[in-house]
């Protein structure tokens, strides 16, 4: 049988089985364990009162006391009769006087008190009855003490009436426990039908929040906070898309009016192809960048490789020739994990930032910091304000609006660094510098396996970077 949570069973259904479950588990033996502890209890005492009764008046027959009628005991028990060897009564009580025999139950010398229950008087009723023999010897007389079912007993409900009535409180628990669900439930729906107007609205909904801080408030909250981040998600998404818009479409415009003019002026043919083609330049790396950004983070961790963070920026350096000097402190052996292709665009990004904002110096610094390497790239043109250090790193964002997009480049490549970095498990920020130039830190953490072939095994150094402390090389 397949389970209730496997055959698409709603929450509420399976809630009130489980309470129904429970119920009958705890229940029907509770019930039948009470119904049997009960009678046995009665029964117990009944038993020994009779054996007390029929011990008493077997004292008062050895004796030679014994009245020729009984009286009922104080303690109920009513059927009392003394009978011979030969099976023949010789003083009883009212009760028992009434009755034919209350046994042919007879306890032996060596056993000299039985106890037992007959239900096959003609009345049709039970007695409990104790026999105790007056003397161990052959001929000596029974006393046998008892009484019949009290009405305690015989009011019990048979045990097949019980299981029916907990089979029956079980459904109600059932039908108890179905409401109860609901209610509990009710909440739950409501975020649910408020989701589903959320979907059709747009996430900029908010479903209510229920007071206190239960489980369904705080699944409320985090519904809220997820909607949330989903809102500025798609804001995000649409001002890029209108961005990129924006910024293809103006090399797309600038080829078309070369070759507009080209048509109307055959004579300046080749001018128009060259700026043609010098915007078909930008337009195609603008586009190389926009599928950059998308591909970043989609590369299997299982592709990455340990990277000299030193010899990487080296190597890029070495590969320059701006128009700013540059200066560097590159600690050996500071070793990450990632992809060589995606981190040299990160240091190149950043190097070219530096440069096209330099006065005139560029310093990069590689060290490390505990568990993280530090890559910290300074120019000392015009310090970042703080409101934009954040916004820099936003796709198309530029700090100087008049700044042409000819030299400004894409307008990807502190997004692109961003994406890297994060990418890598790392950070990147705009540090303060004190006023003077600006300094772009990426904290990336450290390769767990530093000493693997060709890798150097890294050095501590310090973090910080010093404007006038560093090797100078020129790369022009």
């Amino acid at each position: 049988m397949p389970l209730p949570w496997r055959c698409g069973w709603s929450f509420r259904a399976r809630l009130t089985l489980i309470g129904t479950l429970v119920a009958a588990l705890v229940l029907i033996p509770a019930v039948i364990a009470a119904h049997i502890i009960v009678r046995y209890s009665i029964v117990r005492d009944i038993e020994a009162d009779s054996i007390a009764t029929a011990t008493r008046v077997a004292a008062e027959v050895r004796s030679g006391g014994l009245p020729s009628s009984l009286r009922p005991d104080r303690n109920g028990i009513d059927l009392i009769e003394v009978v011979d060897a030969q099976g023949r009564t010789i003083a009883a009580t009212p009760a028992a006087g009434r009755l034919s025999v209350l046994t042919p139950l007879r306890p032996t010398p060596e056993n000299t008190t039985v106890s037992t229950t007959t239900c096959a008087l003609p009345e049709r009723r039970c007695v409990h009855l104790a026999a105790v023999r007056v003397t161990p010897g052959d001929g000596s007389p029974v006393v046998y003490a008892g009484r019949s079912s009290p009405s305690l007993l015989g009011s019990l409900p048979p045990a097949p009436l019980l299981l029916l009535l907990s089979v029956a409180l079980c459904g109600l628990i059932a039908l108890a426990a179905w409401r109860s669900a609901g209610r509990l439930l009710r909440p739950v729906a409501a975020i649910r039908s408020e989701l589903a107007e959320v979907g059709r609205a747009g996430a900029a909904c908010r479903l209510r929040e229920p007071p206190g801080d239960d489980e369904i408030a705080r699944l409320a909250r985090t519904a809220n906070d997820a909607l949330a981040r989903l809102e500025k998600s798609i804001q995000q998404q649409r001002r890029f898309a209108a961005d990129a818009s924006h910024e293809l479409r103006t090399p797309i415009a600038g080829i078309r009016a070369q070759l507009e003019c080209a048509r109307l002026h055959p004579e300046d043919t080749a001018e128009a192809v060259e700026a043609a083609l010098r915007d078909t330049d930008r337009l195609e790396s603008l586009v190389s960048d926009l599928l950059l950004l998308t591909r970043i983070g989609t590369t299997p961790k299982d592709a990455w490789e340990p990277i000299d963070l030193g010899q990487l920026a080296r190597a890029e350096l070495a590969r320059r020739s701006g128009k700013a000097r540059v200066e560097d402190d590159l600690a050996p052996g500071v070793v990450v994990s990632g992809l060589p292709s995606q981190l040299t665009r990160m240091l190149a990004n950043l190097l070219d930032n530096a440069e096209r904002h330099a006065a005139s110096v560029v310093r990069v610094r590689v060290a490390r910091s505990g568990d993280e390497a530090v890559l910290s790239v300074y120019n000392d043109g015009k310090p970042i304000p703080e409101a934009d250090r954040e916004r820099l790193f936003e796709p198309f964002y530029r700090t100087d609006p008049a700044r042409s997009r000819t030299n400004g480049g894409t307008g990807l490549g502190l997004a692109i660094a961003r994406e890297v970095v994060q990418a890598h498990g790392g950070t990147i920020r705009v540090e303060d510098t004190g006023g003077a130039g600006a300094l772009f830190v990426a904290r990336l953490p450290l390769a767990e396996h530093r000493d693997e072939p060709g890798v150097t095994a890294p050095a501590a150094a310090g973090t910080g970077i010093r404007p006038l402390a560093l090797r100078r090389r020129g790369h022009r």
